[in-house]
């Protein structure tokens, strides 16, 4: 049986858009004039910190991440941010959601000042009462780091009454790090095996189904 949380943490990329062409374009372009080989899998970049993922997935060192992230920015925050779609039945959820009674909020590694103008253009700003994002220098890009900042900022102190939402490792691995449950999404990036195997607390196949459970 699932507890009644009355805060809910979401998770932006692959859980409430599909932002997938937008980031893997400006990647590979990223990729390409930094003189690197494409991985043929480029989905592995789809969740983690982008910093990270030049660094791990690339062997970059330091200088070389900071110049491709440069790369990626030039063509992410003029057209990338918005190759981008909210995925079906998710405004629905949201909206039963907050009639519900619920807080919503955003903990997303993505930097803050592209979530904003994100939530902008797709009309999703109204449902959400905080949004909580990275900054462009590398500050909070760690889950647990966003969720910690999220809390402090709202002033929540009760960590029982939250949980987080997303689709991908890294979002079970924060919320269990800060002490919050998380509830794994089927319907992004991130599959049944991985969430089950980072240790999600609940499992919903659509945004249909995740209100059902959270209402």
């Amino acid at each position: 049986m699932m507890r009644n949380y009355s805060t809910l943490l979401f998770d932006l990329d692959g859980t409430l858009t599909d932002s997938t062409e937008g980031i893997l374009k400006c990647l590979e372009n990223a990729i390409t004039q930094m003189e690197f080989e494409v991985p043929e899998d480029t989905n592995i970049f789809l969740g983690p910190p982008i910093r990270q993922s030049f660094a791990e997935f690339l062997g970059m060192n330091a200088g070389q991440v900071d110049e491709a992230v440069r790369i990626f920015r030039e063509r992410y925050s003029t057209v990338g941010l918005f190759e981008n779609r909210v995925y079906d039945g998710i405004p629905e959820m949201l909206e039963r959601l907050k009639s519900g009674g619920k807080r919503l909020m955003v903990a997303t590694s993505k930097p803050l000042v592209y979530a904003v103008r994100i939530f902008d253009r797709f009309g999703l700003s109204k449902y959400f009462e905080f949004v909580g994002g990275a900054e462009l220098d590398g500050t909070r890009d760690y889950k647990d780091e966003v969720i910690e900042y999220v809390l402090a900022q709202t002033g929540i102190a009760d960590r029982s009454t939250v949980l987080m939402i997303g689709d991908r490792r890294q979002d079970v691995l924060g919320a269990h790090k800060t002490g919050i449950k998380c509830m794994g999404i089927l319907w992004g990036y991130g599959s049944i095996e991985e969430l089950r195997e980072a240790g999600a607390d609940y499992f919903a196949e659509t945004p249909g189904k995740a209100a059902d459970m959270l209402l």
